[in-house]
């Protein structure tokens, strides 16, 4: 019997964390992913290095790739050392690669890395956040509505 996945997918350690996209975008539904990483580039994220700032994923040819994310070289490596901005495989099942394709392709929905993480057993994984892009009218709004739920807790806070 397979375990049961998703309850925020068991995080243990965040090593890069994309907090921009949560404001950019809307955020529909989200997968988690394996990455396919050299040895150096492992080290590197343990040592708490990466970011995935303007980093995206897309699929190409039925595998999905996490385009620009920055994992700086390992300091102590040495010739096999890797470079930092290259495309990375991610790991999924073809049938969710399958239906990220699709709504990338039909919706236009953008594929965003929100967090790369270590899980329980030390493997690394990518958050992927199938997401649709606001307008800067929508960002607007969303912050207008977060300061209101910031500031109703914060009266029930003081009234409770």
């Amino acid at each position: 019997m397979p375990r049961p996945r998703h309850p925020e997918f068991d995080k243990k350690k965040v090593v890069a964390e994309n907090r921009r996209a949560r404001f950019d975008y809307v955020i529909e539904d989200k997968f988690e992913a394996g990455i396919a990483l050299t040895g150096t580039e492992v080290k590197s994220l343990r040592f708490g290095e990466g970011s995935i700032q303007e980093s995206y994923a897309e699929v190409k040819d039925g595998e999905a790739f996490l385009i620009n994310a920055n994992i700086p070289e390992f300091s102590h490596g040495n010739r096999f050392n890797h470079e930092p901005k290259r495309p990375r495989k991610l790991l999924l099942k073809a049938r969710e690669i399958e239906k990220l394709f699709g709504a990338v392709a039909r919706q236009g929905m953008t594929l965003v890395p929100l967090s790369i993480y270590f899980n329980a057993r030390g493997r690394a994984k990518v958050e992927l956040a199938l997401a649709r892009g606001r307008k800067t009218h929508d960002k607007r709004e969303y912050e207008k509505e977060k300061d209101w739920k910031r500031e109703q807790g914060r009266l029930l806070r003081q009234h409770g």
